[in-house]
Parts: structure tokens; C-alpha cells; sequence
């Protein structure tokens, strides 16, 4: 019967052999539940501008030293940059706004455009100054040269301090496109002492969960396609900072807005730290995801490094940190921060921790292996014993049960060397693949240059080579996160990216990379199996189990077999003939070099039902450069 069943599936493709598997019922290694994750650093715009849902841009003025850009005058109001009374020793400058009469104010683009629906916005700003009368806060189209909503605040503002106004504005008519701004504007004659101060002026959509101060539900929505079970943060290169004292400071990215600095990044723009520590817990939370925590390490991006003899206060700040996040709140100092804070009297769970990012970049390697890992190691270990700590490198020594992290930026025919890579690890320090994607095409003489605005089918391929291989050894791989995450595409410093966007929605674009990885992750191995028969190449493949609902798995890459496709006779042991399976199949029919792009779909998802034959064999055909999940449902539970 094995042998019609050949002859069968190599009716498909007569010009390929078929490749033959036996997965046994036996259950391996356990599989790690992190293993899709994601990684997300301020990078591309994306966290202020992206996923971070604020819609004003330089709502706050920080960073800046005389430009008041993109707000534009509104009238014959004339702006300028403040630096005096300030609305917080955070926030220090603030935008003046003087006129002479008539209707005046300003206008923001928001980031490259705003998005306007029909529904709820909220919104709030601080003035300074004595004016009687009204505010108006609106929305315009550009486009249609008319307003789609408008609310009138009722001032109280005073020349004696700040005031915060707040309001919900709800348009009544949804924009075409995002071409649209936000303004406030007053009648010039209420104002008394010539001049008028602004400060963090903040509009927000709905958020995901309606979290205040939350995430873009879209982009959060995109994420959740995923299913990502681990997210890495704050960074990344932008953890470090370029050169002192510009590194990631918890402590300035939590509490009220007006009390956070924010800070240059290391992607060329000032962060707000809109979204900081707190938000990142909250989207874990959101997501149902491990937080993946990460620390700066003592060295700057630009090379410089804490010496052994200073770095004890930055190894205490970071055990300030986790007791922030961990500690309880009536018996911990910092656990009390957090709950009279931010009113969060329950305490998070961090597992996992990262000291630094990729610590062996400018001459950092000697430090981080003489005295920078260990001091972090040692107290973290003696604080938290259970705690996952992970070297920001590969690297040789490690202490006790450290993991380490390995990043790889290639191209796609280099990266399938990396398919057996973790097979021959030790089982004693795990790893995470904390940043991972195909940066450029084969054919390129230079990884670095010209790459691709998108990622492209043949690249993705190879990264689900990657992440299979990885997954045939989830005992020690931790999980896998491709980088960068996200890239606003009106203004960005790194290509390719997992998702691009815009202001407006309807041009996000799902990168083909996001398609493998999504389906990648939407059916889990909780226990290896193993498989005896032809080994992989040109089908890479892992099998395994999921031990709650008793599926048979078998996750495939066909990579590089001169365009044929390959017959597969795969055996599940305990499967019985008429077993149904589902087949998820992706390929890309426009080619190796196809991309997802802004209105374009380069990506076809083919889903079947099969049915086992006599002994339990399944004969189906996997396409050149398909990426494809092969489950059995029904069978017995482990």
C-alpha cells in the first residue's frame, strides 16, 4: 500500500523524488512555549508614531532646541519656543503662542497624517496664561477643505500656573484619507498679557483595550495575528544610547506624562517615552506574552564603557527595576512605587532577563567577559534564583545556567546554514535568536547596501528554515524574534521590516515574513517528536506534539529545489487510515522575489483536508519555497 501511495504523490511532481518520514509516538524534549516571539525597540517611528497611539507630533516640545516644527500657525497667531516656567522640570520648553486679533491657534499634522473615523477621541493639553472664553479643538481635511469635527473647552486657564483642559472630540464624518490635521484655536481678544503657553497636547484614537495611553488597535490587532508568546524590549541598539548618559532609564518612562523626559534615541529623534515600562508590562499583559526584560550593560552604542569600579549603581538601579515590576507592595520600596504610582498594587512576573544588546560590538567583548555579564549575573542570580539571565552574545564561560542571545542579518541562502546550527548546543546555557531577518537578496555584493523596502518570498522562506530548526531543538532555544518590528514608511533608518504603516490603516502592509511566522505560531509543539527517514534538504522539517489536544505536527520548508515540488509520505505512529488532517500550504506565485506591499498580496494560503491511508500514511506535495504545517487532529492525548 506504501508503495501506490509513492506512486501517487510522485504522480504530482514526477521529476522530484519523494521524501519520506516516520514520526514516532514517542514524546522528546519539551518544546519551549516562547518560542515565537517578538522584539520591539523605538526604531522606523515605531513606538512614538507607530504603534504607540499618541496622534500629535512633538506634542511636549522635547529634544528640540528652536524649532516648534510640525506645528503650524492657525490665523495671525505667531509661535515660538519657551523655555521659561515650565510646565515640569521634565518638560522645560513649551510653545507660545501671541496674535493680534480674530480667530488664532496652531495645527498639527500629527505623524505624517491622522487617521479620522467616526468614533471617540480623547484629548488634553496644559495652558499657561490668562485668557477668558473658549477653546476649540477640531479636526480638518486637507484634502476636502472642510472641518470633521469640533468641540469647544471651556477655558480656565491663568497666568498663575498650568492647567490641564481635557475633551472628547467625535467627528461626524469619517476622512477619505489621513491628509488631516488637528488644531486649537481661541478668539485672540480673551487673551490678556499678549501671549498664551501650550504644553503636551495630546490627542488619542481608541486604544487596544482601551488602555489609557495605549497602543494603536490595528497594529496591536496585527501583532495578535501572531500569536507571539514572548516579547524582548526595551531594545535594541536604542537601549543603549549613542554615548553617555543617553541610555533607557526605567524610571523616566513611568508615572504621568508631564514627569517623563524622554531622550535622544539612537535612531536619530528624541523618544517621548510615551510608551514606557509600565505600557510594555500592560502590552505582555494584553498579548499574553513573557516579558523578555533587557538592561543596559555599561556600554554606549558610540563605544564607551562603565569601568568595574563604577558599574555597582547601574547593576542596583536594574535590581530596582525588577522590584519595581516584582516587588510587593506594602514590604518593598520600590514595590510601593508602583502601586501608589500607578495604583498596580499586584506584582508582575518576569522570568527571563537580558543584560545589554549585543555588548560585543565596538570593542565591548573583553569588558562584558571580564567583569560587565558577571556583576549583573551574580546579583540578579542571588536576588532572583529561578530567573532566566541571558549574555547579550554568544560567548564562551558562562556562569552557571546563563543563556545567551545569538542575532543573525542575512541573506537567504547563508541563513540556511543555520537550520542544524542549535543542534549541536550544550544543553546546559539556552539560547534566544533575539533579532533575526534576511536583509538582502543573494545576489548582493554588499548586505548592508541597497536593501529591500519589504521583506520578499525567498527570504521569508529561509527564516522559516531558521525558526524550523530552532524548533527541532525548543529544549534549549529559548524562542526567536525577527527584528525590527515595525517601520513607519514616511520616515525610517532600517529596511526591511516585519510590518510597515502609515497613518492611515488601510496602508499597513503585512510583510510576507509576518504571513510564515504567523502561521508558524498558530499551531504549537509542546514535546518533540521523533522523525526517521530522509534527512532535511530540500524539505526542512520538525515534528512534534501538542500534549492538551493530542495533534500530530509536522512544520516543513521547501528551500531551493530547482523549482520542483516534493512528494511526501509521512507516517504518524498510533495514526490509523481515515485519520482527517489540515494541510496549511503558503507559496508565493509570483515568484521568489515577490513582496507584500502597500495595496499588494504576494502571498497564497492554500488549506486542505487529508485523509490517511492504509497504515496511517498521508501522501500530499509540497511546492519549491512553500512553507506549510501539516496537523493531525483527534489522535490520543499525551
Amino acid at each position: 500500500m506504501i508503495n501506490s501511495l509513492l506512486a501517487m504523490a510522485t504522480a504530482f511532481v514526477t521529476a522530484a523524488a519523494a521524501l519520506k518520514l516516520d514520526v514516532s509516538s514517542t514524546t522528546g524534549a519539551a518544546s519551549s512555549p516562547q518560542m515565537y516571539g517578538i522584539m520591539f525597540e523605538d526604531i522606523n517611528y515605531s513606538g512614538d508614531g507607530g504603534l504607540y497611539a499618541e496622534l500629535i507630533r512633538n506634542r511636549a516640545f522635547q529634544g528640540t532646541s528652536t524649532s516648534v516644527s510640525p506645528f503650524t500657525a492657525v490665523g495671525d497667531a505667531r509661535l515660538s519656543l519657551a523655555s521659561t516656567q515650565p510646565l515640569s522640570s521634565a518638560l522645560p520648553k513649551s510653545l507660545a503662542v501671541a496674535g493680534g486679533s480674530g480667530t488664532i491657534g496652531f495645527a498639527n499634522p500629527g505623524w505624517w497624517g491622522i487617521d479620522v473615523k467616526i468614533q471617540p477621541y480623547t484629548g488634553s493639553f496644559y495652558v499657561r496664561g490668562d485668557y477668558t472664553g473658549k477653546f476649540t479643538a477640531s479636526f480638518q481635511s486637507i484634502t476636502l477643505k472642510e472641518t470633521l469635527a469640533s468641540v469647544d473647552i471651556e477655558s480656565s486657564a491663568t497666568a498663575a500656573g498650568w492647567t490641564q483642559h481635557n475633551f472628547t472630540l467625535t467627528p461626524t464624518k469619517a476622512a477619505g484619507n489621513a491628509n488631516n490635521t488637528f488644531s486649537i484655536t481661541y478668539s485672540a481678544s480673551g487673551v490678556k498679557g499678549g501671549s498664551l503657553n501650550f504644553n503636551l497636547i495630546s490627542v488619542f484614537p481608541p486604544t487596544y483595550k482601551n488602555r489609557p495611553n495605549g497602543m494603536r488597535k490595528d497594529l496591536m490587532e496585527a501583532l495578535a495575528e501572531m500569536k507571539p508568546s514572548l516579547l524582548r524590549f526595551p531594545g535594541g541598539n536604542n537601549m543603549e544610547g549613542d554615548s553617555p548618559p543617553n541610555y533607557w532609564k526605567w524610571q523616566n518612562t513611568i508615572g504621568p506624562l508631564r514627569d517623563r523626559p524622554g531622550r535622544l534615541g539612537t535612531w536619530s529623534y528624541h523618544n517621548t517615552d510615551g510608551l514606557g515600562l509600565v505600557e510594555y508590562m500592560q502590552w505582555c499583559e494584553d498579548l499574553n506574552m513573557e516579558p523578555l526584560l533587557a538592561t543596559f550593560a555599561g556600554l554606549y552604542l558610540g563605544g564607551s564603557v562603565i569601568s568595574q569600579s563604577a558599574l555597582k549603581p547601574y547593576v542596583d538601579d536594574f535590581l530596582n527595576e525588577l522590584e519595581f515590576l516584582m516587588g510587593d507592595a506594602t514590604t518593598t520600596k520600590y514595590g510601593a512605587v508602583r502601586a501608589s504610582n500607578l495604583g498596580h498594587s499586584r506584582p508582575w512576573k518576569v522570568n527571563f532577563v537580558e543584560i545589554g544588546n549585543e555588548d560585543n560590538l565596538n570593542g565591548g567583548t573583553s569588558s562584558y567577559n571580564s567583569y560587565r555579564f558577571s556583576m549583573f549575573y551574580n546579583a540578579v542570580k542571588a536576588k532572583y534564583p529561578n530567573m532566566t539571565i541571558i549574555a547579550s552574545m554568544e560567548t564562551k564561560g558562562l556562569p552557571g545556567d546563563a543563556a545567551q542571545d545569538y542575532h543573525t542579518y542575512n541573506k537567504p541562502n547563508a541563513m540556511i546554514g543555520d537550520f542544524s546550527k542549535f543542534d549541536k548546543y550544550d544543553r546546559k546555557h539556552k539560547v534566544i535568536v533575539g533579532e533575526y531577518a534576511n536583509i538582502n537578496k543573494d545576489s548582493a555584493s554588499n548586505i548592508w547596501n541597497n536593501r529591500p523596502l519589504y521583506p520578499w518570498w525567498r527570504g521569508s522562506v529561509a527564516e522559516a528554515v531558521l525558526a524550523i530548526g530552532a524548533e527541532r531543538n525548543s529544549d534549549v532555544v529559548i524562542g526567536l524574534t525577527y527584528a525590527p518590528l515595525f517601520c513607519n514608511l514616511n520616515s525610517h533608518q532600517w529596511t526591511p521590516d516585519l510590518i510597515a504603516y502609515t497613518a492611515d490603516p488601510a496602508q499597513t502592509v503585512l510583510s510576507t515574513s509576518h504571513v510564515v511566522i504567523k502561521l508558524l505560531s498558530s499551531v504549537r509543539i509542546t514535546n518533540l517528536l521523533t522523525t526517521t527517514g530522509d534527512p532535511p534538504k530540500p524539505v526542512y522539517y520538525a515534528a512534534g506534539i501538542n500534549t492538551s489536544t493530542g495533534s500530530r505536527i509536522l512544520k516543513a520548508a521547501v528551500y531551493d529545489n530547482k523549482g520542483a515540488a516534493v512528494p511526501m509520505i509521512v507516517t504518524f505512529a498510533g495514526v490509523v487510515a481515515g485519520t482527517s488532517a489540515t494541510l496549511t500550504v503558503l507559496t508565493a506565485p509570483g515568484g521568489e522575489n515577490s513582496a507584500n506591499a502597500v495595496g499588494a498580496s504576494a502571498v497564497k494560503t492554500e488549506v486542505k483536508t487529508l485523509t490517511a491511508g492504509s497504515g496511517g500514511v498521508f501522501a500530499y506535495s509540497l511546492p519549491d519555497l512553500s512553507v506549510s504545517v501539516l496537523e493531525v487532529k483527534g489522535v490520543s492525548k499525551v
